[in-house]
C-alpha cells in the first residue's frame, strides 16, 4: 500500500483529514494501516502478506477518515476483481477511488429454482403460472457487524408489476436457507377468446418479463433497510426448458449510472502480487524434484538445475523463494548455499566487493536469514524496537533539521544510548543464531579466507556482509517488514531507527577509515563515540561465534518465546449455562510454552493453557453460534475454548501456529466434533453425552517446526510455473550450449548473458528440466480438459455471473476445437 493523492478537503475549517486504509476479501477486512493524521496526501508504505484462505471476487481497499466522536467514514474504495489482479502482477499502479454505497457493495449468491407451467382453468382455458423458489444464500456482506436477511420476488413486465412476495427474515446469518415458493400468474386468460393457445402479443410480452430477486438486511433502525444484492433473470429462457435451476451471483442495483466525476476522489497507489498454484499430488513433482535437489552436487555447480533458475529469471529474488523453501524443506540449504557461494567467491577478483552483488547466493543467503532467523530477530530486536516507538525520545542529530526547543547533545545522547543497547544485544545474542545460519555463515568464512588469503579481515566481512548489512540493519530500519511492528513506524521514529541502522551497519562492517563511510559530517561527528577498540572487539568475538562450525544447539532459547499475539472474543468454558454474555474480548498470547488470555494487553492472564494440554485446534462450524472465523482449543477432558478472531486471514493464522506448536503432543486427538455441544447435544452428530468422541477426523499434520511450515509440492509446482514461463531461455540457453562446445570461440552477443561454465553438463541438466517441465504441462493441461467436463456452469462453485469461469469456458473451449 503506496500512498494517496488529492483526496477531497474536510468540510471543516482546517480542510485536513486523518485516514487509514484497510484490504478486504470482497468486503471482510483482513489489514488495516495506521492512520497518517492531517494529511489529503497521506503516504503508508505499508506491506501485507497472507495466503488467502477461501474463495473471492474482489480484492478491495477502502480508505476512511477517522472520526473521533462518529463512525469512522468511508472516502472511497478500490475494487479489483480476481481475473483481473494479473494485470497488475508486481507493478506499481495509480487507481482512481470510487465512490461506496449500499449498491457497490453486493457480494455473495443465490439458488433458485423456476418452473413455469401450463395450467388449463374451469373454462378450458389455458394460462402460465411461475413457480419461483428461494432456497438459499451464501456470503452475503455482513452490514454493521451482522446480517439479518430476506429476499423479496417480483415479476416485471412492460405493462405490469406485481406486488413483492417476501421470505421470513432469517436471524444472525449470512448463509440463510429460506426454502420458500412463490407463485405468479405470468399470462391471464383473455376474457374474449376462448383459443387455447396465446396471440402473439402474449408471447411478447412473456418475453419481455423478467423474475427480480431481491436482498436486504431487516434493520429495525429508522433508516430503512438495507439492500445486499439483486438478481433479474428475463422469462425468455424458460421457452426451452419449463424448469430451472441454478446457483447466481448477486449483482449491484442499476442505478442509472449516476456516478459523479471519477476525479472526485483522489487516487491510491498499490503494488499488488497474486500468485496462484495448481499443486497436485508428490509424485507428479518426483522429476523435477530430484533434478532440483541434486544440486548441490553437481559440478560446476553453475550447470545444476537451481543455478539454471536463477540464470533464465528476470529477477534472482524470484528463483530464491522458493528454492530456499524447497533446500529447507528436505534438509538440503546448506550444502546448495556452500556450492553456489564458492563458486562465486572463485569469480570475485577484489575482497572488499564480496558478496555485495544481487546475486542468487545473497538473495537465497537473504530468504534462508528473514525464514530461518525471524524469531531470533524476535528475541534480540522486538524489546528494544518495542520501546523505540512507545517512547519517542528526539534523536535528530542533523542541526539543519532540529525542531525548536531541541538540544544536539541531548539528542546525540538519547541515539548513543540506543545505538548502544541496540549493539550489545545483537553481539552477545551468538548462542541464539539459528543452527542453520552458522553453518551458512562457516562454509562463508571458509571459502573467503581460502580465495583470499592475504587478506586477514576477509573471513569476517564475508559474514558481516550478511549478518549486519542485510539482516540487523534492515529490520531496524523496516520493522514492519521483518513482523518486529505491526506498521510502518510513524515519520520521527522511522529517522530514529535510519539513524541507528546506519551507525549499526558501520559498526558491524568493520572497514577501516569508518568516518569516511558517512557522507554527512554529523554523522561522521557522531560516529566518534564508538571509534574504540572493544567495538571491533566484541564485533569479531560475535562473528567468530556465529560462524563456528560443529556449534551445539544448545537449547539456547530457554525464556518464552513470543509466537502470537491480539485480540479476539472466546466464549467461557462451562462456567455459565445461559446466555450470549458468555462472549468477551480478550488478549490472546501465544508462546512456545503456553496459550493464555487475559482481560487487556499486560493484565494478570486469567487463564493459561499448557502447550502440552492442546490436544487439537479446529475451525467451528458457523451454525454452531451463527459467528463466522471461529476455531475450537480442544483440552483434556473433552473442554473446548471456542474462539473468534476478527477475519477468515487472522483465524487461518491462529489455528496454523497452534497446531504447530502442539503437533508432537503425545495425547493429540485423531476426531473431534466440528459443531458445538448446546442444549444438551452436539449440533454435528446429534450425540447427547457431552464426553462423547468426535465424529470427525482431526485435519492434517503440520510440520512440528514451529518456524518453517512449507510444503515441498508447493514450492516445486512454483519453479515449474517459473521454468514454464521463462521457457524460451531455457531454449535459448541449450543453444548457447551447442554453440559453445562446438566452436568454443568467442561468445556470440545474445548468449553471453547466461553463466556457463561446462557447455556438456549445462546442456544434460537442460534436457533433464525440459522434459519435466513438458510432463507437468501435460498433466495440467489433462487436469484442465478434466475439469472442464465435470464442471457445471450455474452450480454452487461456478454459478451464473462468475467471470472467471466464463472465461475459462472460451479458453476451453478454444482448446478444444483447436485439438480436434
Amino acid at each position: 500500500l503506496g500512498e494517496a493523492k488529492n483526496l477531497p478537503t474536510y468540510p471543516g475549517p482546517n480542510k485536513m483529514r486523518d485516514c487509514y486504509c484497510t484490504v478486504n476479501l470482497d468486503q471482510e477486512e483482513v489489514f488495516r494501516t495506521k492512520i497518517v493524521e492531517k494529511s489529503l496526501c497521506p503516504f503508508y508504505g505499508e506491506d501485507f502478506y497472507c495466503e488467502i484462505p477461501r474463495t473471492f471476487r474482489h480484492l478491495s481497499f477502502y480508505i476512511f477518515d477517522r472520526d473521533v466522536f462518529r463512525r469512522d467514514s468511508i472516502i472511497g474504495k478500490v475494487a479489483i476483481e480476481k481475473e483481473d489482479l494479473q494485470k497488475y502482477h508486481n507493478r506499481d499502479t495509480w487507481f482512481q477511488l470510487q465512490h461506496v454505497d449500499a449498491d457497490s457493495e453486493v457480494q455473495g449468491k443465490v439458488h433458485l429454482e423456476l418452473r413455469l407451467s401450463e395450467v388449463i382453468t374451469d373454462t378450458g382455458v389455458v394460462c402460465h403460472k411461475l413457480a419461483t423458489r428461494v432456497l438459499e444464500c451464501q456470503g452475503l456482506p455482513i452490514v454493521n457487524g451482522q446480517c439479518d436477511p430476506y429476499a423479496t420476488v417480483t415479476l416485471a413486465g412492460p405493462s405490469r408489476q406485481s406486488e413483492a412476495k417476501k421470505t421470513k427474515v432469517k436471524k444472525k446469518t449470512n448463509n440463510p436457507h429460506f426454502d420458500e415458493v412463490f407463485y405468479f400468474e405470468v399470462t391471464r386468460p383473455s376474457s374474449y377468446n376462448k383459443k387455447s393457445h396465446f396471440d402473439i402479443e402474449d408471447v411478447d410480452e412473456v418475453d419481455k418479463m423478467e423474475i427480480r430477486v431481491d436482498l436486504w438486511n431487516a434493520s429495525n433502525l429508522k433508516f430503512g433497510d438495507e439492500f445486499l444484492g439483486e438478481l433479474r433473470l428475463p422469462l425468455k429462457f424458460l421457452r426451452q426448458s419449463s424448469s430451472y435451476e441454478a446457483w447466481y451471483f448477486l449483482q449491484p442495483r442499476d442505478n442509472g449510472n449516476k456516478s459523479l466525476k471519477p476525479d472526485d476522489l483522489g487516487s491510491l497507489r498499490l503494488n499488488v502480487v497474486y500468485t496462484e498454484d495448481h499443486v497436485f499430488s508428490s509424485d507428479y513433482y518426483s522429476p523435477l524434484r530430484d533434478v532440483l535437489l541434486k544440486s548441490a552436487d553437481v559440478e560446476p555447480v553453475s550447470a545444476s538445475a537451481a543455478h539454471i533458475l536463477g540464470e533464465v529469471c528476470r529477477e534472482k529474488q524470484e528463483a530464491a523463494i522458493p528454492l530456499v523453501r524447497l533446500f529447507l524443506h528436505y534438509g538440503r540449504i546448506v550444502p546448495f548455499i556452500s556450492a553456489i557461494a564458492n563458486a562465486e567467491v572463485k569469480r570475485t577478483q577484489d575482497p572488499n566487493t564480496i558478496f555485495r552483488g544481487n546475486s542468487l547466493t545473497s538473495k537465497c543467503i537473504d530468504e534462508t536469514m528473514k525464514l530461518a532467523g525471524m524469531h531470533y530477530l524476535q528475541v534480540t530486536l522486538k524489546p528494544i524496537i518495542d520501546e523505540i516507538c512507545q517512547v519517542h525520545k528526539p534523536c535528530e542529530i542533523d542541526p539543519v533539521k532540529l525542531k525548536d526547543g531541541e538540544n544536539l547533545e541531548n539528542n546525540r545522547e538519547n541515539l548513543r544510548q540506543y545505538v548502544d543497547r541496540i549493539f550489545t544485544v545483537i553481539t552477545k545474542s551468538g548462542v541464539s543464531c539459528p543452527t542453520v545460519m552458522c553453518d551458512i555463515f562457516f562454509s562463508l568464512r571458509e571459502s573467503a579466507a581460502k580465495r583470499f588469503q592475504g587478506d586477514l579481515d576477509v573471513r569476517y566481512t564475508a559474514v558481516s556482509s550478511f549478518i549486519f548489512l542485510r539482516f540487523f540493519a534492515p529490520a531496524i530500519l523496516s520493522p514492519n517488514l521483518f513482523q518486529l511492528t505491526p506498521h510502518h513506524p510513524d515519520p520521527q521514529t522511522s529517522r530514529t531507527l535510519t539513524l541507528i541502522s546506519k551507525t549499526i551497519q558501520t559498526l558491524g562492517s568493520l572497514s577501516k577509515s569508518k568516518s569516511a563511510n558517512f557522507k554527512e559530517s554529523y554523522m561522521a561527528t557522531f560516529y566518534d563515540y564508538f571509534n574504540e577498540q572493544k567495538y571491533a572487539d566484541a564485533v569479531k568475538n560475535f562473528l567468530d561465534l556465529i560462524s563456528s562450525s560443529g556449534r551445539r544447539d544448545h537449547k539456547s532459547i530457554e525464556q518464552p518465546i513470543l509466537l502470537k499475539e491480539g485480540f479476539m472474543i472466546k466464549r467461557a468454558q462451562g462456567r455459565k449455562r445461559f446466555g450470549m454474555k458468555n462472549f468477551k474480548k480478550r488478549w490472546f498470547r501465544l508462546t512456545n510454552h503456553e496459550f493464555t488470555y487475559q482481560k487487556s494487553k499486560g493484565d494478570h492472564p486469567l487463564c493459561s493453557i499448557p502447550i502440552e494440554n492442546i490436544l487439537a485446534v479446529e475451525r467451528l462450524e458457523e451454525e454452531s453460534f451463527k459467528m463466522k472465523n471461529m476455531f475450537q482449543v480442544i483440552q483434556p477432558e473433552r473442554r473446548v475454548l471456542y474462539i473468534q478472531a476478527n477475519n477468515c486471514v487472522e483465524a487461518k493464522d491462529w489455528i496454523d501456529i497452534l497446531t504447530k506448536v502442539s503437533q508432537c503432543n503425545k495425547k493429540r486427538l485423531t476426531v473431534y466434533h466440528p459443531s458445538a455441544y448446546l442444549n444438551g447435544h452436539w449440533l454435528c452428530c446429534k450425540a447427547t453425552a457431552d464426553n462423547t468422541p468426535g465424529c470427525t477426523p482431526c485435519t492434517g499434520g503440520l510440520p512440528a517446526n514451529i518456524q518453517l511450515d512449507i510444503d515441498g509440492d508447493r514450492e516445486t509446482e512454483r519453479i515449474y510455473s517459473l521454468f514454464n514461463l521463462y521457457m524460451p531461455k531455457l531454449e535459448k540457453m541449450q543453444e548457447a550450449c551447442g554453440s559453445k562446445s562446438v566452436y568454443d570461440g568467442p561468445e556470440e552477443e545474445e548468449y553471453s548473458t547466461f553463466i556457463i561454465d561446462d557447455p556438456k553438463e549445462t546442456y544434460k541438466t537442460l534436457r533433464l528440466i525440459i522434459e519435466g517441465v513438458g510432463t507437468l504441462e501435460q498433466e495440467h493441461a489433462q487436469y484442465k480438459r478434466d475439469k472442464f467436463k465435470k464442471t457445471k456452469y450455474g452450480s454452487q462453485e461456478h454459478p451464473i455471473g462468475d467471470k472467471s469461469f466464463q472465461t475459462y469456458i472460451r479458453q476451453q473451449s478454444e482448446i478444444s476445437a483447436h485439438s480436434i
